[in-house]
């Protein structure tokens, strides 16, 4: 095999993300018989390693307060790396980190990878465990100075020999391909696992290797958002792949009922990675509220600050149109509509959309007929005590998805057949999956029929 292989373990200040500096390297380049050069150094992050750190690799702030700077040893690297595939033991992670190292000194630095984990995979299959350590118990490798790149890089050195010697069906080179996205892929992950992911509508379970569920999310095309969290290297993105080893999915048939399968399944099976999402309460709610003059105003606020928004949005511009939408359909003032400053102007309103008050910014209308066509418009937002059936598209042609809602409790969704022959609304009820109602759910009925006019529904 004529090539060189850079063998590189990196050690980090545990910050995470772009907060993630090295404090050590060491790489062994290999020609595929034997080691023709060495590099290893401690490296001054610049930054305060973690204290969890500290204990793990036993390297502290006072270690390194001396050592080269990376941008110190770049061109050493460099030299070292040059024309050598980058190989390592979860290799996106040291990789990465060595990557952004270079960036933050304006050195693009690119080279093509191997991940031993990986290929521990596909030539010793059927492990429990690929970590370093139990690999090294399994195939007896000793292992000194664990945690420390030195250490971890010999061992990684064996191992990667042994690899070399089983590897009789070209296993290194199929993953060396230009087109072969295997290197991007989390090293627990099998590539056969993500090509079975559909490119259609749907919800999608990334699950480590005890099959505990850790992360759920929903996609338009699942395959395209699943590798979309491979490429991206934000600290919690980067430790949800390092963790997944498996992945399921569930075909929706079009994305609201995708959306309404992830609500449900982060609800029953609360996972790790989803924690925060659902914690962190972001977006903004439409709110109504009566001034000192009586006269009923429509806003919107931060949705931290809202106990029970009519509507909700993800930007101050959704919130925009939204609200000028409301106003042209209702002729309501753009100065009671959050449109304009109510005190930017003495007088009539004016607006570079709209023009269709009926004056009730001069007095010129009763405050009892204008808020009349407040409350019309805040009817039409609500779902509040009706019965409908949202038809949208099914996970094949030859069927449509139902999400039922009744007397404005949100009931399930299901799936039926094109050639099913339903005449009243009762008999929806015999094709829809039994699901929980809250208040998450009926927000995302309410969005779907604000963003979707020509929405098919059947009311009761």
């Amino acid at each position: 095999m004529n090539m060189k292989f850079a063998i590189i373990d990196v050690e980090t200040t545990g910050l995470g993300g772009s907060g993630q500096k090295i404090t050590e390297i060491a790489i062994v380049v290999h020609d595929g018989k034997k080691i023709i050069d060495e590099y290893q150094t401690l490296v001054n992050p610049q930054s305060l390693i973690t204290n969890y750190v500290v204990s793990l690799t036993g390297i502290d702030n006072d270690m390194v307060a001396t050592a080269p700077t990376f941008k110190e040893i770049a061109q050493e690297v460099l030299r070292v790396t040059t024309d050598c595939v980058f190989v390592a033991h979860n290799v996106n992670f040291d990789y990465n980190v060595v990557r952004n190292e270079f960036k933050n000194i304006g050195i693009d630095f690119s080279r093509k990878k191997l991940c031993t984990v990986r290929l521990s995979r596909k030539l010793y299959p059927g492990l429990r465990s690929y970590s370093l350590g139990k690999l090294c118990s399994y195939l007896d490798i000793p292992l000194f100075n664990r945690h420390r790149a030195k250490g971890d890089t010999d061992a990684t050195v064996i191992l990667f020999e042994k690899l070399l010697e089983k590897d009789e069906n070209n296993e290194i080179k199929k993953q060396l391909k230009g087109k072969n996205n295997e290197a991007s892929l989390p090293a627990l992950l099998s590539k056969e696992t993500y090509d079975a992911l559909p490119e259609k509508p749907g919800v999608y379970y990334f699950k480590d290797i005890n099959g505990q569920i850790i992360y759920v999310g929903k996609a338009i095309n699942i395959k395209k958002r699943v590798l979309s969290h491979f490429y991206d290297k934000k600290a919690k993105e980067v430790s949800l792949c390092r963790e997944t080893s498996h992945i399921d999915f569930e075909e929706s048939g079009s994305e609201l009922v995708a959306l309404l399968m992830e609500s449900a399944a982060i609800k029953h099976h609360f996972p790790k990675f989803n924690r925060a999402q659902k914690l962190t309460n972001k977006g903004f709610g439409i709110v109504a509220y009566k001034n000192r003059k009586g006269i009923i105003q429509l806003a919107f606020n931060k949705l931290s600050l809202v106990s029970n928004p009519l509507a909700v949005f993800y930007s101050v511009n959704e919130c925009t149109s939204f609200l000028e939408d409301l106003a042209e359909r209702f002729d309501l003032c753009p100065k009671y509509t959050q449109l304009i400053p109510v005190g930017s102007a003495t007088g009539r309103c004016n607006h570079y959309k709209l023009s269709n008050c009926k004056g009730i910014c001069e007095s010129k209308e009763s405050i009892e007929e204008y808020n009349s066509r407040v409350n019309a418009a805040i009817e039409s937002l609500t779902i509040r005590n009706q019965s409908f059936a949202i038809i949208t598209k099914g996970k094949t042609i030859k069927e449509k998805a139902i999400v039922l809602v009744e007397e404005g409790l949100y009931k399930g969704y299901g799936f039926i057949e094109n050639d099913t022959a339903v005449t009243s609304f009762e008999e929806f009820k015999n094709f829809i999956s039994l699901q929980k109602n809250n208040s998450d759910v009926i927000r995302i009925v309410e969005q779907y029929l604000l963003q979707n006019e020509n929405a098919e529904v059947v009311y009761a």
